[in-house]
């Protein structure tokens, strides 16, 4: 993974050629990029309820209004990413090398720090020669029109700049897309593909800054196709964070229950292949996103100035 170059005030430090236009060779890299992202996912949903569904997977441009924007959205977070990074690396590099490897559900050495956390990883067991701690992270951004609403997509940009760059800090590979349902007829679900483990790339932090509020959610379609990418990585722990401000809804009738049920039953049949879900309610459908996802898997997220930071160190906690 590229790892950021920041300055001193803890804003990344930008290079004019990252936004020069693209070699030839670059831009069909990137298209043949886009066109396995759409394989990949089309196959991944082919034998789900959604294998019906017309899906395009977008891998957004970006330009100098995005650069701006970045700068200004990222200035006040850095400083913060970095001090949690500094405390994390240590407590890496010492996991790395201990004879224990922490936060299990069980084993042989009981953990009496990590009662506080209530996740029930109290325990620690022996760690294989050939082990190491390793973590992946999958980032989905609901990006539904009523994101627009209460400073909610700021907010939204706010915490994935803060997670991509600290995943670049402690080199923890890391994917973000966000997703919207029915833009149009021919294109029913909508996925942008900001950051993918697959292709890092020194201007997916500016990728970033193209979510938009947009149209519907297809809620389960995205998780399950983040969700089986995270499935297939290599890493030993594999966290998906989905970060939503209402209910699924999406024409014809993906809504209530019907959707509701496609969700807990990815998030059953994913739990069983490793993946840990974490969903951070930004909106007022709150008490709907709980009974969705499990007292056990939800983010209260009331101070949306306080969500980057809160976002930051609860990855930090899986490490």
């Amino acid at each position: 993974m590229e790892r950021s170059d920041f300055g001193e005030n803890g804003s990344p430090r930008y290079h004019q050629a990252n936004l020069e236009p693209m070699l030839e060779d670059t831009k069909q890299k990137d298209r043949d990029f886009r066109k396995k992202l759409n394989q990949a996912a089309r196959e991944i949903v082919s034998d789900s309820i959604h294998k019906k569904v017309k899906l395009v997977v977008h891998r957004p441009d970006c330009d100098q209004e995005n650069q701006q924007e970045y700068v200004s959205l990222s200035q006040g977070l850095m400083p913060i990413v970095k001090e949690i990074a500094r405390k994390t690396l240590p407590l890496l590099e010492h996991e790395m090398s201990s004879e224990f490897a922490r936060s299990h559900y069980y084993g042989s050495k009981f953990q009496a720090d990590s009662v506080a956390y209530r996740d029930y990883r109290y325990f620690a067991k022996k760690r294989p020669q050939a082990e190491s701690p390793s973590l992946v992270v999958g980032l989905r951004v609901d990006e539904s029109a009523s994101m627009s609403a209460f400073g909610r997509l700021e907010a939204a940009k706010r915490a994935v700049i803060a997670v991509y760059e600290y995943c670049q800090l402690c080199n923890i590979p890391i994917l973000i897309y966000g997703d919207t349902a029915d833009v149009s007829k021919m294109e029913q679900m909508s996925i942008y593909a900001y950051a993918d483990f697959d292709k890092p790339d020194s201007n997916d932090r500016l990728r970033l800054m193209q979510m938009r509020a947009r149209s519907n959610n297809r809620d389960g379609m995205a998780l399950r196709i983040m969700a089986e990418r995270l499935a297939v990585a290599p890493q030993q722990t594999k966290l998906l964070i989905s970060i939503s401000d209402g209910q699924p809804k999406a024409m014809d009738d993906y809504t209530g229950s019907y959707a509701v049920t496609d969700m807990q039953q990815t998030l059953e049949e994913y739990e069983r292949k490793g993946i840990t879900f974490l969903a951070a309610a930004i909106g007022q459908d709150k008490d709907v996103i709980s009974e969705i996802y499990g007292n056990e898997r939800f983010l209260d997220i009331t101070n949306l100035h306080e969500f980057p930071a809160k976002l930051v160190r609860i990855i930090a906690r899986y490490l």
